[in-house]
């Protein structure tokens, strides 16, 4: 089968179908097990994934575990943004966050709710997830698995093929769409069964289980709470950024993007019209790009922060300054930052 994805409003409308379902994708080792075991029994599965700022999917990699799943599947895979909505929730999520930004109830709910409206436009019968009880301590509990379909309107629709015979049967088991007797029991973190019933399959190039979501990462979720909490609106460009470099902001209004190495350099450049970008002039250093109106003196700054993070042996003093409205000048920078001051200003 080609691997074409396709975006939700490039589908048909059809009819439903008793057996037909959707199935949210992650691309890892539980999903990509759910799909299969609901498959076997004919039922007819389109895959959805999710994407979103924090979790683009570059389909040019073939490499990339949901592409690559997918062709071994050999299922229809759906392409679902979150868009503007869902970082309202990241902001002021119904439920709460976790340990860090994730908010993973209300994310569900939100990827339910999605989900159930895609269903119903291609005429898909239930839902299959590849959640297992007691494997995140958030949302795969027994009383948030309940509150999140009564909250999204999917009660008794949600098929959990690796976990379904825990779980009350739901309306397609009592239907007899689904066989329960070919479903599993699994429950806790531990991933035996599952790794066990990958190798029968052959299956392979599924996500690690410690990727995870970029929300409950410390680092990210420091950078994603600055941005919002200093602009009511962001734009994508911002979005993207927190994905490249060092962040440190001088002030509220004004922060500075550090990259880490070559490909960051490279990286950054496409978002230079975003803010005034700093470069080494006749040395090698990193680029900086400052998003916000820096003043004479933290042009010095910014400078000294270029040449902390340039290597002595090398480190020049002439920076070029490049603003999309201004045009380009130069600057003498000779003292870098001390490294203290960074760190209490480091995101």
């Amino acid at each position: 089968m080609s691997f074409q994805p396709m975006y939700s409003d490039q589908l048909p409308t059809t009819r439903a179908f008793n057996k037909k379902a959707v199935a949210l994708f992650s691309g890892g080792l539980d999903s990509a097990l759910a799909v299969h075991l609901v498959k076997r029994q004919g039922v007819d599965v389109t895959a959805v994934h999710f994407t979103s700022f924090f979790a683009p999917l570059d389909l040019t990699d073939e490499n990339s575990p949901v592409p690559a799943v997918i062709r071994q599947l050999d299922v229809p895979l759906v392409l679902l943004r979150k868009g503007e909505d869902f970082l309202d929730l990241i902001r002021k999520p119904r439920f709460g966050h976790g340990k860090n930004l994730n908010p993973c109830i209300d994310c569900r709910i939100y990827t339910f709710v999605k989900a159930k409206a895609f269903m119903e436009e291609i005429g898909a019968s239930f839902l299959v997830t590849g959640e297992v009880v007691g494997q995140r301590p958030m949302s795969q509990r027994r009383d948030a698995i309940r509150l999140i379909e009564k909250q999204a309107d999917c009660d008794g629709i949600v098929v959990r093929p690796l976990s379904a015979k825990v779980l009350p049967p739901t309306l397609p088991e009592e239907a007899g769409v689904i066989d329960r007797e070919q479903l599993l029991d699994v429950t806790g973190r531990g991933r035996k069964i599952q790794l066990r019933l990958a190798a029968e399959l052959g299956l392979t190039g599924y996500s690690s289980p410690a990727g995870g979501c970029l929300l409950t990462d410390k680092i990210f979720s420091r950078k994603l709470r600055d941005l919002l909490e200093g602009a009511e609106e962001v734009g994508e460009a911002e979005l993207m950024m927190l994905h490249i470099g060092r962040h440190i902001r001088l002030r509220p209004g004004l922060k500075i993007v550090v990259a880490r190495n070559e490909a960051e350099d490279y990286r950054l450049e496409d978002f230079e019209t975003a803010g005034t970008m700093y470069a080494p002039v006749d040395f090698p250093g990193p680029l900086v790009l400052a998003v916000g109106m820096p003043d004479p003196e933290e042009d010095r700054i910014i400078g000294s922060i270029l040449l902390r993070y340039s290597k002595e042996a090398t480190r020049g003093d002439i920076i070029e300054i490049r603003h999309p409205d201004s045009g380009a000048r130069r600057i003498s920078v000779s003292q870098p930052a001390e490294n203290d001051w960074i760190a209490d200003r480091m995101i």
